[in-house]
């Protein structure tokens, strides 16, 4: 390995880097067990003679920051690091972030290997072990081959013309978004579709109406922006658009299956929508994100597809129907607002990986996703009747599900003044992964209930899952 170490002058050279290896190993920059250059490699690299490598070593030796093993090289020594991120942290001189950061609510908790438990309702999860990878790798391969005859270029901010026609096609086809491929732009998964609009759309102090409960992604990245973010009730009938505030820029909405709670926005609601946002000039942001799966109840057209003023942009995301990782999404905004779009990619991060984009574009002109589609649509169709004949039947005195037509997770309210704190903590105490809604709501009023994804849960897992559920529930209330 090549260290960075800089040698000024002929002066003091052993000095000079026994003082910066020993930095570096205080600093954790060269982690403990790192195997270092031969002082010979190193004399080499850094033009001085081997007596002043011998030297610095020697001395890191004597005062425990190495350790010489015969034969096989010298290494960092354990337990002589000290958490210097942390010491910077604690600097009261140090940068401060912008204001509007102290808005925006924490991160997101990512997971980490060995923290989830072995069954976990998660939302938004998909199984994996469902989809068709010997397809992908072939997939992958011809993205590859198509890389490797190109010159190295930047891309179009846009994204690969081959993927933004296949998911022209295919939006037109499943959710009768009627649009050319030039209308598509190709993201980095829906959360930066959602940003990329917000940046277009907001000024600091612009009023952005959100569903409550909704997304909290979504919010932060829009109080990020400096928003004023109204949150927004809902009902049976999704988005209640006469508590709309009018001074609204942008109305963010997930009709297809509203987040968290699952119920579909209805027609005449869509259409008051609409129309509200077209006498206004506001832009509506329809996050459709897996409004793919649909188990019941003819489809409603999405909101684009009834647009005729220009207000909608669409939003949609390959995370719920392929996996998270691969982080394709996609927007379809109005012509007006095109533009403004493809420069706000080209300036967010230029453009996307093209060889995922040249392989998910193989995939789905090649037929692959929508047989992929076919096939996991009927899993999670079984999942989801499991789930609610349990919510329905044994946990029936405890819970009272929200039946959505789409989606893969349906949300259920806790009855008898459970709450959502008690239910989770019994269940992680029997290795039952569960999350609650309150978090989800931005105004006072906080709902207790709990959302399971079903997508990652095997039908034996489930219901032995809900079994023990019921039998801990059951413990309680007697």
């Amino acid at each position: 390995m090549d260290i960075h170490v800089s040698i000024h002058g002929r002066r003091d050279l052993a000095g000079q880097l026994y003082r910066q290896l020993r930095g570096a190993i205080a600093d954790g920059r060269l982690p403990a067990g790192e195997r270092l250059p031969s002082t010979r490699d190193l004399a080499t690299q850094l033009g001085v003679s081997r007596k002043t490598t011998l030297e610095a070593f020697d001395q890191l030796i004597a005062e425990g920051y190495l350790v010489a093993r015969q034969g096989d090289g010298t290494f960092v020594a354990d337990g002589v690091a000290h958490d210097a991120a942390h010491t910077e942290a604690r600097s009261p001189r140090g940068p401060r972030p912008a204001s509007v950061w102290k808005r925006v609510p924490p991160a997101l908790a990512m997971p980490t290997p060995g923290s989830t438990p072995p069954i976990d309702y998660l939302g938004g999860v998909t199984d994996k072990t469902l989809f068709p990878f010997d397809a992908w790798r072939r997939c992958i391969a011809h993205a590859l081959r198509v890389q490797a005859r190109g010159r190295g270029s930047y891309r179009d901010p846009a994204g690969e013309q081959e993927l933004r026609l296949a998911i022209a096609q295919y939006v037109g086809f499943s959710r009768a978004v009627a649009c050319q491929w030039q209308q598509v732009i190709v993201t980095q998964g829906a959360q930066q579709a959602i940003d990329l609009t917000a940046r277009v759309m907001i000024a600091p102090g612009d009023t952005v109406a959100m569903e409550d409960p909704g997304y909290p992604p979504a919010r932060a990245s829009l109080l990020a922006l400096g928003a004023r973010v109204v949150p927004v009730p809902v009902d049976a009938q999704g988005l209640v658009v006469e508590r709309l505030p009018d001074d609204a820029k942008l109305v963010y909405v997930t009709p297809s299956h509203q987040f968290p709670l699952g119920m579909p926005m209805s027609l005449e609601r869509r259409l008051a929508l609409l129309a509200w946002a077209s006498g206004r000039g506001a832009l509506i942001l329809e996050d459709d994100y897996d409004g793919e799966f649909r188990f019941e109840g003819r489809p409603l057209d999405s909101l684009k597809s009834l647009d005729r003023a220009g207000v909608v942009v669409y939003v949609g995301t390959f995370s719920k129907t392929i996996f998270p990782e691969l982080r394709i999404g996609y927007a379809v905004p109005p012509a007006g607002l095109l533009d403004a779009f493809t420069k706000a990619r080209q300036l967010n991060d230029w453009h996307g990986c093209n060889l995922t984009q040249t392989a998910l574009a193989r995939f789905m002109l090649d037929g692959h996703f929508a047989k992929h589609l076919r096939r996991v649509q009927k899993h999670y169709a079984r999942r989801r009747e499991a789930l609610l004949d349990h919510l329905r039947g044994g946990l029936a005195p405890w819970f009272e599900p929200i039946v959505p037509a789409a989606g893969i997770h349906l949300t259920a309210r806790l009855r008898h003044g459970l709450t959502e704190a008690a239910v989770i903590d019994a269940a992680r105490r029997k290795q039952i992964g569960l999350y609650g809604i309150a978090g989800f709501h931005a105004g006072r009023r906080r709902g207790q209930g709990l959302l399971f994804g079903y997508g990652d849960i095997r039908l034996d897992a489930l219901h032995a899952s809900m079994t023990t559920l019921k039998m801990l529930l059951g413990k309680a209330a007697g």
